[in-house]
């Protein structure tokens, strides 16, 4: 058996430092061999402009991708809801292990709700889809909110209602969970009322298409539940021709009868920041079978809302 240790790259966030860390954990499991972190800076990490103007969530990958190309590293562990959707030929996602709670919190003052905000409260985040839906939800019932544009990691962020700048800020559920700050959370943010990212709260575990055998050990942690459900997220996502930073929420979840897994519901919502347009659609159908299957219904719901004028709605569309 190779004893010898796997490199996992890694951004330096605390965040990524604590998800990595977990999936080190269970590579080590399932392999028997030790993982060494390598910390990676990616140019998302070190540049302080607003996450939309430099290209999107995929400045956090590049560099991460770069690295397992040259064979710096051997693996490496993304957010999925990071991840663009055009795979490169030659590195595959090799496992997408059980998916946290998708959902988007708060992190309010005087531990307040949502729905308890004073008049004119400020709230934080520097995702157009989250502040799209909480103006909608906001308008549609006679809550007065502002949405602040900000950016930062998760202690910058609670650092601004801890520091009385803001009244609340918004934060994924998973993220505060994997760190141990679950705990801090006022709210818990109904996926009726806000639509996560496409694949928030799941990880996708990378490496180089040509390691069989590495693709092979690393496969023990993909969970294929969270992989059909992310998959046709994130398909719709591409089929609306829409960056990572587009206002679209998108959710697929598998409805249960007892233990029995019988179908899967994909949700998704488009929609201008101020949260005045909206196109939101869902689809009830068979559990996708295979990879293409999944793909399907991410395209087909995409369709639909296309139709619906979603794409007048989304600002720049990614090419």
């Amino acid at each position: 058996m190779n004893d010898k240790a796997l490199r996992l790259g890694t951004r330096r966030s605390r965040l990524a430092m604590a998800q990595s860390g977990q999936v080190a954990e269970a590579v080590t499991r399932v392999t028997g061999r030790p993982v060494e972190l390598v910390e990676i800076t990616t140019y998302g990490d070190t540049s302080r402009e607003q996450l939309a103007q430099i290209g999107g969530t995929g400045v956090f990958v590049t560099a991460l991708r770069d690295a397992l190309l040259k064979g710096e590293v051997d693996f490496a562990v993304h957010s999925l809801k990071d991840l663009p959707t055009a795979q490169p030929d030659d590195l595959v996602v090799a496992a997408v292990p059980v998916r946290e709670d998708p959902r988007d919190v708060i992190v309010a003052r005087d531990a307040l709700k949502f729905t308890d905000l004073p008049s004119g409260a400020r709230i934080g985040t520097g995702s157009p889809r989250r502040m799209a839906q909480l103006n909608s939800y906001a308008r549609g019932h006679g809550l007065d909110i502002a949405t602040v544009p900000i950016r930062g990691n998760v202690d910058t962020r609670i650092g601004y209602v801890r520091g009385g700048e803001l009244d609340a800020v918004v934060l994924a559920a998973a993220g505060l969970n994997r760190i141990g700050r679950g705990d801090e959370v006022t709210d818990f943010l109904s996926v009726d009322t806000v639509l996560p990212a496409p694949g928030q709260g799941a990880l996708a575990i990378e490496c180089a298409a040509g390691n069989a055998d590495l693709v092979a050990a690393l496969a023990e942690l993909d969970d294929p539940f969270t992989r059909v459900a992310v998959t046709a997220e994130r398909s719709l996502l591409a089929a609306l021709e829409a960056g990572c930073s587009a206002p679209v929420g998108a959710l697929a979840d598998l409805l249960a009868d007892g233990q029995t897994v019988k179908e899967m519901r994909l949700r998704a919502v488009v929609g201008t920041t101020d949260g005045t347009r909206m196109v939101q659609l869902s689809t009830t159908g068979p559990v996708p079978e295979t990879h293409d299957g999944a793909m399907a219904l991410g395209r087909e719901l995409a369709a639909e809302m296309l139709a619906q004028g979603a794409a007048g709605l989304m600002g720049e569309r990614a090419h």
